[in-house]
Formats: structure tokens, C-alpha cells, sequence
């Protein structure tokens, strides 16, 4: 397993992860793009935004880097940082496959990107992935399994995944939507002659949803890396945008809400990698804080108190513009 590499990591940042959702195209789903990312956004500009939050993170610690072909350029930026820097050996690097980008480098398109879990997408955008991270990926995951998802019983599908781990890549599943605990149990019961075949689930999980929390507990047990993304639910557990006992919190640290939302996370047993998608610098130096932060007993239960049902979540997320 790639991810053995963070347990001899000394800096506690290295089990928070970079994901590239944000910078690796002009649209996204996060609040207040518009005061994070420059007017343009051109192909240019976030490949320097994208660089610049590399070398950043990598700086501070952070060692598992999260792309996917459906993030518009975000393989080619991060394949070109790390062919421009060939020293950085000790970094786990984590792509998706199953969607694909249909936005054309536009905020305004009416679809941004488009799902297909079949053999035939595999392995498209495998050839696509190792065009350009070659033998740098560790991690190549499922994007976006619901438990009505044919890539969690197509037997040819398994046998390709199946193929691709023998090769040397672990291979995942990302979870979405308000049956992620449905889908990670029905990820742990596949196998491919008589072995396991998933090694690792990233799912969301933060303050206002917590459901998939006890599948997660078991993937863990099961010897799964989980790595958890969407821990600040796209901004609104940020800034201006957190509930008030997040921000009290925060205060009383002398921190970002940021920070917490991440540190509640962080504080999960089975929680391996924990995933910022900071659009800047100075975002992310705010999240990487969490990794001191310590959330007692009683600040937890103030936060539990913002849990929200799964549906209720997943509609409001739903609702979010692409911006």
C-alpha cells in the first residue's frame, strides 16, 4: 500500500491531503470562488495557482496529492510538478476515473461533467491518466460510487481493477450522495479470486454529514485506507459561512472555522488522509492548523449538534452553482 509511506512521515500535516478539484478547472461547486481564483482562470493561470499550492503543501508537510480526469487540467498540473521535480519521491499521488469533462473550460457549461462507471470508460481514461502521471500514480479510485452503481457488481470491470493492482497501483472507490454507507459495504464484498479488491474509500464526512461514518469505521477495520474529502462541505463550514459554534470554537483557538472542521475530522479513528481543497495559499496554510488542534470531548459534542439528515445534506449540495 502506497499510503505505508505516511507512517514514517514525522510532520502531522502528512495525513492531510491535497485534492485539485478547485484549481484544476474554471468551475466548481465551492463558495466564493470568485474572491479565491483570478477573473480569467485561464489554462495558465491555475496551472501556476495549481503549482504554486504544490509546492506550498509540500513545503508544510502534506504528502498525498488527489486529482481525477474529470477535474479539467488537474492530472497535467500535477504531473507536470512532479516531472519538474524528480527528488520528490516520498509523496503518494491519487487520481479518479468515471467522469468525464465535458465543460471545455467554461463556468457556464451546461453539463461539467458526465458519469460512466464501464469497462470501456476504464479503460479510456487509464491510457488518458498515464499519459500523464505515469508511473507516478499510486492510487487510481472509482469516482463518485452509489450503491446502485454497475461498477460495484461488473465482473469484467473487477477483472480490469483486479489487473491494474497487479501492476502495482492500488486501486479505490469514491463515494456520493446519501447512501455512501450502502455503497463502502457493498465495496468491502467484492473480490477478485477470493482477494479483496478495493484498498482504499474516500468519502465525504464532515460536521453536517456523518452517515457514512460507521462503514468507514469498518473499511478501516478491514485494513482499507479511508480518506475523507468535502470536510468544510464546500465552504460552508468556512469563513463567514460556519455555524456559530464552529466559529466560537475557532475563537477560542485563535483560528479559522477551517481549522476545526478539518480537526473534528482529523480526530476520527479511522480517518487516514483528510483531504483540503484550498484554492490558495494562505487557505491552506489556515486548514493545515488542524493537524494541532485538539477538539476534547465537550467541543465535539457542541459540534454535534449540527448534523444534518443525509437527505437534507445531499439536496443542498445539489442546489450549490457551479461558479
Amino acid at each position: 500500500m502506497p499510503f505505508a509511506r505516511l507512517t514514517t512521515a514525522t510532520t502531522p500535516t502528512a495525513h492531510i491531503g491535497l485534492g485539485l478539484a478547485a484549481v484544476g478547472r474554471p468551475g466548481y461547486i465551492n463558495l466564493h470562488r470568485d474572491r479565491d481564483l483570478p477573473g480569467e482562470r485561464t489554462v495558465d493561470e491555475l496551472r501556476a495557482r495549481t503549482h504554486e499550492l504544490l509546492d506550498a503543501a509540500y513545503a508544510q508537510g502534506v504528502r498525498y496529492f488527489d486529482a481525477a480526469r474529470s477535474y479539467g487540467r488537474s492530472e497535467e498540473f500535477l504531473g507536470d510538478w512532479l516531472t519538474a521535480r524528480p527528488e520528490v519521491r516520498d509523496v503518494v499521488v491519487g487520481s479518479k476515473w468515471g467522469y468525464t469533462y465535458t465543460a471545455d473550460w467554461s463556468v457556464d457549461a451546461e453539463a461539467h461533467e458526465v458519469k460512466d462507471h464501464t469497462p470501456a470508460t476504464f479503460d479510456r481514461q487509464r491510457a488518458e491518466t498515464a499519459a500523464l502521471l505515469g508511473d507516478r500514480l499510486d492510487l487510481y479510485q472509482i469516482h463518485s460510487v452509489t450503491p446502485d452503481s454497475p461498477a460495484l457488481t461488473d465482473k469484467d470491470l473487477h477483472a480490469r481493477l483486479a489487473a491494474l493492482a497487479a501492476e502495482g497501483v492500488s486501486v479505490g472507490l469514491s463515494t456520493s450522495g446519501p447512501g455512501q454507507a450502502d455503497a463502502i459495504r457493498a465495496a468491502l464484498a467484492v473480490t477478485v479470486d477470493g482477494e479483496p479488491l478495493f484498498r482504499t474509500v474516500q468519502a465525504t464526512y464532515n460536521a453536517l454529514e456523518t452517515s457514512a461514518g460507521p462503514a468507514l469505521a469498518e473499511a478501516h477495520a478491514a485494513g482499507l485506507t479511508v480518506i475523507v474529502k468535502e470536510a468544510m462541505a464546500n465552504g460552508r463550514l468556512a469563513g463567514t459561512e460556519a455555524p456559530a459554534v464552529m466559529r466560537e470554537i475557532a475563537d477560542e483557538e485563535g483560528l479559522g472555522s477551517d481549522a476545526v472542521a478539518l480537526a473534528l475530522v482529523l480526530h476520527q479513528p479511522w480517518a487516514g488522509v483528510v483531504l483540503s481543497g484550498a484554492a490558495t495559499v494562505n487557505q491552506l496554510s489556515a486548514n493545515l492548523h488542524a493537524a494541532v488542534l485538539d477538539l476534547d470531548e465537550e467541543r465535539r459534542a457542541r459540534l454535534d449538534a449540527l448534523v444534518e439528515e443525509p437527505e437534507a445534506y445531499w439536496r443542498h449540495r445539489a442546489s450549490l452553482p457551479w461558479s
